[in-house]
């Protein structure tokens, strides 16, 4: 890790921890995280996204329920990822659970921590408003600048090598429309007036660039 990115996420675990009112610091869980993060099959899902996410939430001024929380599930969210494996959201809001009450954390916490770690899954809407919080920070790579967006979807193609170029073109495309059809990507308004423009921009032109891209042909 980069002495940047190191010193973010060291100062966001502590900051995390302390917000939960939890004894000590448990570095040592702190560590196994970020060497999840660090698997070599990760090429989008890795500590750059933990960062990235982690410095996105310090943006929003509004003040979240349960702000430590909130950082907590992203630590988590992507804790569990193993490719071609379902339940991987729910194996790390399990882990999550597991860790939380075994470190003492007040009735509830684990349960929260838990339900935004699932609402990941972007396959529901979000039930409150840290959840929301969370679910937009975690999109929020869909409204980065252009350049950014690009190395997204390369590192995209890449964590998913090992799937046919055809197969592949199809279900992205998939995944790209289902959020330009939803009325708003971003629940929140802050990150609705900061990234949605922008990633209905960077979306379009991502289906563009698949709906130009020549034919591929199988080898038998």
């Amino acid at each position: 890790m980069t002495t940047t990115l190191n010193g973010l996420l060291h100062i966001s675990w502590r900051r995390t921890w302390q917000d939960l009112g939890l004894p000590g610091t448990n570095d040592a869980l702190r560590d196994r995280l970020i060497s999840r993060y660090a698997e070599p099959h990760r090429k989008y899902h890795t500590l750059q996204h933990l960062h990235e996410c982690i410095a996105m939430l310090a943006r929003y001024p509004g003040e979240p329920e349960h702000a430590g929380e909130v950082e907590m599930a992203l630590w988590f969210h992507d804790a569990i990822y193993d490719m071609g494996v379902p339940g991987n959201e729910e194996r790390s809001a399990q882990w999550a659970m597991d860790e939380l009450q075994a470190a003492g954390a007040a009735p509830g916490v684990a349960e929260r921590v838990h339900a935004m770690v699932m609402a990941t899954r972007h396959d529901v809407a979000p039930l409150t408003a840290d959840e929301q919080l969370l679910v937009d920070v975690d999109l929020s790579i869909l409204g980065a600048p252009p350049a950014r967006f690009d190395e997204y979807e390369v590192q995209v193609r890449s964590e998913y090598s090992v799937v046919p170029e055809d197969v592949f073109r199809s279900r992205r495309k998939s995944i790209l429309l289902a959020f330009l059809k939803r009325p708003v990507i971003y629940g929140t308004a802050f990150f609705h007036d900061l990234l949605e423009a922008r990633a209905r921009e960077n979306l379009l032109r991502s289906v563009a660039s698949i709906d130009a891209a020549p034919p591929t042909v199988r080898s038998l």
